[in-house]
């Protein structure tokens, strides 16, 4: 079985010029991702390029939720909330490591965005919309039981709450295991791959012009049909094309903020009213707690989207409003994120009331481009555009399409099959680490990362006096860089680990010694060497950027 490993990429490049693909996909987010397999499950013959790393831009920036959408039930989208649920039992059943159950906490504060009925009737709607089923249903809960189950909310304000089911993930994981996937299934995957151009004939898109931009050359590749899912870069592809008409991107940004668990150390994930009004997340996770997001219109550069001052004063006075007890300033601070949402323009309509239902563009020349929706609903915005695509081949081609089956296409070689499963393997795990000398409490990041690829992981780990820590890093390293397609330290530290956000300390200790190995896989000269390390150098001082006046 051929891996998804960097090894393969020169061998990839070469195959791509000499081929005529049914497709061609621009952007490896997750509904580029999602597209990629939902095409080679189907027998097409599929490329991908990006150009960065899997999930480089918004699909590895949000609030790590497969959530069914509830504040849609305010703007009455029960079609959306539906859509949304249904998918998230989907996907969890596909991949219970990668997305698996999290009570959340609603409470009910006065003159709040959620009354009691309100609450109770959405609540119910929500569960019966998205299947929710046995001890996962909405709980109501009363004042002194709301409190029972988070102290550090505000007792002057709180009337009542919910408890109610919501599924955490990581959304970069989420896209890396898709991407093997549909390399798994014959898709090529190229990252480090820039569109520069499209090829035509007689006024219709047959190919790409692309950069490699690992190694500095340019390429021409055929395909019957291209698809962009560049996310907030459709519109620049499209100007490539003259194809925007009316149809446009709405650019909005989201910020999270993390902190030391012990600045705040909430017991549950809640959902809980900003002072503003808005809804805001506060999300316990491992070591650390994050809270976001906002939701503000973008008109700068995509490619430098970071959190400012702005942001994360607005975040912190939520935090304050709900939780008071804990006074949080800048300097808790950990960490933080930014992304940007591709939502399509609706004239008048602010930031949080723009849909966020996916929308389908067609142009004259051939390009289809995917833009808005939500990272729940990947698996259908890719089956709607798959059936598009197998719609037109069967047309020009005769050639013979099934039907898509990616409901039934587990995101791993090894299925837990249900998420008990995972929670005993998680008990296996930790037991294996203290066995060789490492941190027990490391099993549920691992294995809610990996799955049973943690056992490859360990596999290579014997019983050392060294570093536990630098240990398990560098076995996790070996690990991606031999089966993730892992080019550069940033592809490690922040999409296949989740480090940067969650672990920023283990960034600043090891970052040189991860750097150091990669280079001396990959061969890289000096100058290779140093354009990687300052990548990952502005990146550590972009998280804690909003410090400097903006």
């Amino acid at each position: 079985m051929n891996k998804f490993s960097f090894v393969r990429r020169s061998e990839i490049l070469q195959q791509a010029e000499k081929e005529t693909y049914d497709l061609i996909i621009i952007g490896g987010g997750v509904t580029g991702c999602g597209i990629a397999l939902d095409a080679a499950s189907r027998g097409i013959k599929t490329l991908l390029i990006d150009k960065n790393d899997i999930a480089s831009g918004t699909s590895s920036k949000s609030t790590k939720l497969i959530h069914g959408g509830l504040r849609y039930l305010k703007q009455f989208d029960i079609g959306l909330v539906t859509k949304t649920g249904r998918e998230r039992a989907v996907v969890h059943r596909l991949a219970p490591h990668l997305v698996h159950p999290e009570k959340m906490l609603l409470p009910i504060v006065k003159n709040g965005n959620y009354g009691r009925l309100l609450s109770s009737f959405g609540l119910w709607v929500y569960d019966l919309l998205a299947g929710v089923k046995g001890k996962d249903k909405r709980r109501m809960l009363s004042k002194k039981q709301t409190l029972r189950q988070e102290p550090l909310l505000n007792r002057k304000s709180i009337i009542a709450g919910f408890l109610y089911a919501e599924y955490r993930t990581d959304d970069a994981r989420l896209c890396i295991e898709l991407a093997k996937t549909a390399s798994r299934l014959g898709a090529h995957l190229l990252t480090y791959t820039q569109l520069t151009d499209f090829i035509y004939e007689n006024k219709k898109i047959v190919g790409i012009k692309c950069q490699d931009l690992d190694e500095t050359k340019s390429y021409s590749i055929k395909s019957k049909y291209v698809v962009s899912a560049a996310g907030p870069w459709v519109d620049q592809i499209r100007k490539l094309n003259n194809s925007i008409d009316k149809k446009r991107l709405h650019l909005t940004k989201g910020v999270h903020i993390v902190f030391d668990r012990s600045k705040l150390p909430i017991k549950h994930s809640v959902y809980f009213d900003g002072p503003d009004g808005r809804m805001v997340f506060a999300i316990p996770r491992g070591k650390i707690t994050y809270v976001g997001t906002t939701d503000t219109t973008y008109k700068e550069d995509p490619e430098e989207v970071k959190a400012n001052q702005e942001d994360v004063v607005y975040l912190l006075k939520a935090i304050n409003h709900g939780f008071p007890s804990v006074s949080l300033s800048m300097d808790d601070v950990q960490s933080t994120w930014a992304g940007l949402r591709p939502l399509i323009h609706e004239e008048g309509k602010s930031p949080s009331d723009i849909s966020r239902k996916d929308e389908i563009f067609e142009a004259e020349d051939g390009l289809v481009s995917i833009a808005g929706g939500k990272l729940t609903g990947y698996r259908r915005m890719a089956l709607e555009i798959v059936d598009l695509i197998a719609k037109k081949l069967r047309k020009s081609t005769d050639k013979i399409i099934s039907k898509s089956g990616t409901n039934t296409i587990h995101l791993t070689e090894k299925p837990f099959g249900h998420y008990r499963n995972v929670k005993r393997y998680v008990k296996k795990t930790a037991k294996r680490l203290a066995e060789n000398g490492l941190d027990p409490k490391r099993a549920e990041y691992l294995v809610y990362n990996y799955g049973k690829q943690t056992k490859e992981i360990l596999s290579s780990i014997k019983k050392s006096t060294k570093d536990p820590e630098e240990t398990l890093l560098m076995a996790e390293l070996d690990f991606c860089l031999e089966n993730e397609m892992v080019l550069s330290t940033m592809d490690f530290l922040e999409r296949r680990t989740g480090r940067l956000y969650f672990d920023i300390e283990s960034v600043t200790k090891y970052h040189k010694k991860v750097h150091n190995k990669i280079a001396t896989k990959r061969g890289w000269d000096d100058t290779r060497k140093r354009a990687d390390g300052e990548v990952i150098n502005k990146a550590i001082a972009n998280t804690l950027s909003f410090k400097n006046r903006n």
